[in-house]
């Protein structure tokens, strides 16, 4: 319990579990899909850097937890962003899409990578990554279509609360199994006798 710190509830005191950090989240696309999600990032424990080629798209304000990336060169943001990197992808383009996608792919230290699409896109991103040798163990790294199941509207705001509660989601089991991971105990070495 050394990790955990005191909470005051009203005239009860309990101890609460330790916040885990926030999410470092890069999200290329500044479409309305785009503008609906940092709506609900704004208000989530994470870091945004919203990515476009686009300045105009950009609003004048945005949440104190998103920095605004106006560039020509989105890939490069791939390579800059830090390690355990959550990448979310739904530009105007399917080829620029692809261009993240496999600069994405070749890092092996995201936590999440996320692409907004069909299953038929899918499919030929995943048969395109191949062709570019990005082995095929690895492909289930690439979630695509994005957002939890069940939610089918169409409209960005539905798609950005699919889409940030598949995030929360995704943090959440890996929180859960990195705590079940850490009350294992050590398996013990067999005694050697000489």
């Amino acid at each position: 319990m050394e990790d955990c710190y005191p909470m005051s509830t009203g005239r009860r005191s309990a101890v609460q579990a330790p916040r885990a950090a926030p999410l470092h989240v890069v999200l290329f696309g500044a479409g309305h899909v785009g503008h609906a999600l940092i709506a609900l990032l704004g208000t989530l424990p994470c870091v945004v850097q919203w990515v476009d080629e686009r300045d105009e798209l950009f609003p004048d304000e945005t949440p104190a937890n998103v920095q605004v990336e106006a560039t020509d060169t989105p890939e490069a943001i791939v390579d800059s962003a830090p390690p355990g990197a959550w990448f979310l992808v739904m530009t105007h383009s399917h080829a620029l899409d692809f261009s993240l996608a496999l600069r994405i792919m070749r890092r092996r230290d995201f936590a999440y990578f996320g692409m907004i699409g069909s299953k038929t896109k899918r499919v030929k991103f995943e048969r395109r990554l191949l062709e570019r040798g990005i082995e095929p163990e690895r492909l289930e790294q690439m979630t695509c279509p994005i957002g939890i199941a069940g939610i089918v509207d169409k409209a960005p705001a539905a798609i950005a609360v699919a889409v940030c509660a598949e995030l929360l989601q995704v943090r959440g089991q890996r929180e859960i199994t990195s705590r079940v991971a850490a009350l294992q105990p050590e398996r013990q070495r067999p005694a050697i006798s000489v």
